[in-house]
């Protein structure tokens, strides 16, 4: 079985506790999750999980239906890259020194649309934002210089290619059938 990275989109109330119950789902399938990012989606009142996992298709199915299954959570759906706009951030600390002796490190820098933060005698904070496979070529290529002092990534955020958000339109389908009752 061929293993891909699918990212998971999760919407569930705001609820003590939910996180646990969708981390425990992986865990009991022993799939380990790649990053996980969590915030307030465009819903009122409904909160957004971006999970990434190697998996395969039936596994991360599976995981899937069961998170769908927890009381709080409105909807869950896994996608490949394909279907998403992906975004990232990374922050890198540099030691100023190696980047000063070397023009190659700037030169890097800028090829790569990174942004400088700030510079000091100690330390140069970069930032850069984009794609995983971006950021960590960015990474190679700035370890190679042995000039990281730091580094550190977000989890992905995701919204599908889709015009509406796929929990819209349940949430709006279960509205008309609570509706007519």
């Amino acid at each position: 079985m061929e293993k891909k990275l699918y990212t998971l989109l999760v919407f569930s109330e705001n609820i003590a506790g939910i996180l646990n119950q969708i981390t425990a789902v992986f865990t009991r399938r022993q799939v380990n999750i790649e990053s996980l990012n969590v915030s307030a989606s465009s819903i009122q009142g409904i909160h957004k999980y971006t999970i990434t996992a190697w998996s395969d298709e039936s596994q991360i199915e599976k995981i899937t239906k069961q998170i769908e299954k927890k009381i709080d959570v409105v909807k869950a759906n896994y996608y490949t890259d394909d279907q998403l706009f992906i975004h990232e951030v990374a922050l890198f600390k540099l030691s100023t020194t190696e980047v000063m002796n070397n023009p190659e490190i700037s030169r890097v820098i800028r090829r790569n649309d990174a942004h400088v933060m700030e510079m000091n005698p100690t330390y140069v904070a970069v930032m850069m934002g984009g794609r995983t496979e971006d950021i960590q070529r960015f990474y190679a290529a700035l370890n190679e210089y042995g000039c990281l002092l730091q580094y550190t990534r977000s989890g992905r955020i995701a919204v599908t290619r889709s015009t509406v958000e796929s929990v819209s339109n349940y949430l709006d389908e279960r509205e008309k059938e609570y509706g007519k009752e």
